[in-house]
């Protein structure tokens, strides 16, 4: 993609003083216009967080990071605006296998399958499930926090079998079927709904939103950790208001608090709702061509 068009350089920075000094003359990366940057790049130089913003300004020539993902909650994209460096994300490519993951815990909440193969594995059969605790999805009601990609595509899944789907978004969408009802705040769509998935994005509005707003019944979360108050849902499942959780994201990741783990009927994954090699393909074709754009001159929008 980038042949007779840039030179490539693989990052060997293992930490953020080393991979900040790189940038001078006679670096390794002196002359970088261009970051193609996955998350697990954190691990060794951290967020992209306005001080190494400002550092990657003032000690370099980068002018665009390409972001491989549709969250930029790593990045501080109001720190690079101010300082010229544009931010692209890759939003969309994965709506189908986070849909999917999302799918697949409420599911698991509702019939209790996960707890039933854990109990097969340590050769229980079934006994630990109680089949007046396991639920059809047929006829229960599902609400989206957040009808972006993602959320509309969990709709369309969820409308087959069939539920009624609930939404509440900053806003009315535009183009939605006519199966999918708006509810004007957070608190009326967790007491209308059976199964309360999540689907917005971290910011400060949303930290810790859901534990202050109200419960449903089963609580699914594939966005943020943050923007559930975790004690506030553990205490929740102690006292019996919510039957279930799936989690696929967690505040302190790869930490899970350890009281999650005291409840059987918890689905809880490690973050691979949208670790699909058909999405992981899509995320990096999208972000380099982000990044190929730019460099060839095309591309001069910031993500805001």
């Amino acid at each position: 993609m980038f042949g007779g068009l840039a030179e490539i350089v693989q990052m060997i920075s293992p930490d953020r003083s080393h991979f900040l000094t790189s940038f001078a003359p006679g670096g390794p990366y002196e002359g970088i216009i261009g970051i193609y940057r996955r998350n697990a790049s954190a691990a060794a130089i951290g967020n992209f967080d306005e001080s190494l913003v400002n550092a990657l300004a003032e000690t370099s020539t980068v002018r665009w990071i390409a972001q491989n993902g549709s969250g930029y909650d790593q990045i501080d994209v109001q720190a690079c605006k101010a300082r010229g460096i544009l931010v692209s994300n890759t939003p969309f490519v994965n709506a189908d296998a986070t849909a999917q993951t999302t799918l697949y815990l409420m599911l698991s909440c509702l019939r209790r399958f996960s707890m039933a193969e854990r109990s097969l594995r340590a050769g229980t059969w079934k006994s630990v499930v109680s089949v007046p605790d396991t639920h059809d999805t047929t006829g229960r009601t599902l609400g989206i926090l957040g009808l972006g990609s993602i959320g509309l595509r969990l709709a369309h899944f969820a409308h087959v079998f069939p539920m009624q789907v609930l939404y509440h978004s900053r806003r009315p969408a535009t183009t939605v079927p006519p199966w999918c009802e708006y509810i004007g705040s957070v608190e009326a769509l967790c007491r209308e709904a059976d199964v309360l998935s999540v689907h917005i994005p971290l910011n400060a509005e949303t930290i810790g939103l859901i534990g202050k707003s109200g419960r449903s019944r089963s609580l699914i979360n594939t966005a943020r950790g943050r923007i559930v108050d975790e004690w506030a849902m553990i205490r929740a499942l102690e006292d019996g208001h919510l039957s279930a959780v799936g989690l696929d994201t967690y505040p302190d990741k790869p930490h899970i608090n350890p009281r999650l783990l005291d409840f059987a009927q918890c689905v809880l994954l490690p973050h691979v709702d949208g670790e699909s090699a058909e999405s992981e393909k899509a995320r990096e074709m999208r972000a380099l061509a982000n990044l190929h754009e730019f460099v060839q001159g095309r591309m001069t929008w910031c993500r805001n």
